[in-house]
């Protein structure tokens, strides 16, 4: 690379005492964030502005990132620190308003690049996620406070503090969002098939979710431990025998679960970019788009609940159909997902359970009409 001056040295120091050096772009701070690796090959914009990625510093496995740049669409930066093996200072694509460095120097991330990410992927694999802090002297890190650094809190930190209406154009149905990270695909996604997103924070009742008078719930993805957000899960304990629809994706798969009695296991190193997961019904393979460190015990479902789906690498939960068939979740991006010949939609499917509910409520208004004649 052809530097005008010499790069400034940083370094990543793990929580335990391993330290790998590389050189400083983005932000110029010191953070400290858990550490985990992306094994996407692409997408890394999508990746930095991930709400699931709150709190950590992301390592990615492709070695050369930034070459298409980002975009005015791209948000806001919700990684910690980014941790690549080289970073492109020229990017080219049509729709490229800026570089990666800048953009993270923008929204205060700092960046190392240089740093063997090889051998940094393989020690998370070995001994597990970690806590980490990218700091320009490793002399300088309190291992201590290293040590005792927590993600706790991150949802309250992406969520939407307001509620949000996303309109369609030919509106037929409303979805509440419960907003615990969403994504902007999802939203497209439902307004594309007729519904009227309406996004709600984290901190959102029950009853005020319901007052909504929605035909569906969506529960969305997040960052963080869901064992730590009792009170959302209280919550959403209220939801089954409502009569509304509803889908959990992500961190509200998991939500839902432990609603319903189920159990949460933290995962040794996490799934975080593409993954294969079979369809228990088909037997099919589908390729995922995933970014999560926890998943539902296969051990601990829920009494009210069959897996759908599980990872096709190490048998974990990647779904559940619950009875009544009115609720069902997964643990993946369903509109990132490969399907042949687009079979076994997820949007579509809530859409489906959605239109059920509609024409029920309609049927009962009518009803309750012609009693009063």
């Amino acid at each position: 690379m052809d530097f005008a001056c010499a790069p400034r040295k940083r370094y990543l120091v793990l929580e335990n005492r391993k330290v790998f050096g590389g050189f400083a772009f983005g932000a110029n701070l010191p953070v400290t964030g858990e550490v985990v690796f992306a094994t996407n090959m692409s997408g890394f914009a999508e990746s930095v502005t991930d709400p699931n990625y709150e709190g950590q510093i992301v390592v990615q496995t492709f070695p050369l990132i930034g070459n298409t740049g980002v975009t005015q669409l791209e948000g806001r930066a919700r990684v910690k620190g980014y941790i690549v093996r080289e970073w492109c200072q020229s990017p080219s694509h049509f729709a490229c308003t800026g570089t990666l460095d800048t953009f993270l120097a923008q929204c205060g991330v700092p960046g190392l690049w240089g740093a063997d990410t090889r051998a940094l992927t393989k020690l998370i694999r070995s001994e597990g996620a970690m806590n980490g802090m990218l700091a320009d002297d490793p002399a300088q890190v309190d291992l201590e406070a290293l040590k005792a650094y927590d993600i706790g809190g991150a949802v309250a930190r992406v969520s939407a503090p307001e509620p949000v209406l996303y309109p369609a154009e030919n509106a037929q149905y409303k979805v509440v969002a419960w907003d615990f990270g969403r994504k902007a695909d999802i939203i497209k996604a439902l307004n594309e098939k007729g519904g009227n997103v309406f996004a709600v924070p984290y901190c959102w009742t029950a009853e005020q979710v319901l007052a909504e008078k929605p035909d569906g719930i969506l529960l969305s993805g997040g960052p963080g431990n869901p064992a730590q957000y009792q009170g959302i899960v209280d919550e959403v304990k209220k939801l089954p025998g409502t009569g509304v629809a509803v889908f959990g994706v992500g961190l509200g798969h998991q939500l839902l679960a432990l609603a319903n009695g189920g159990g949460i296991e933290k995962l040794k190193y996490g799934h975080r970019g593409g993954c294969s997961v079979k369809e228990l019904a088909t037997g099919r393979t589908l390729i995922t788009s995933q970014n999560h460190g926890y998943a539902v015990a296969m051990d601990k479902l829920p009494a009210n609940a069959k897996a759908s789906y599980i990872n096709a690498d190490d048998g974990t939960c990647e779904g559940l159909d619950y009875e009544g068939g009115d609720v069902f979740s997964v643990q993946f991006d369903p509109v990132a997902c490969w399907r042949p010949n687009g079979e076994g939609d997820l949007i579509g499917r809530f859409i489906a359970n959605m239109q059920t509910f509609h024409s029920t409520k309609t049927f009962h208004s009518i009803r309750r009409a012609a009693s009063c004649l």
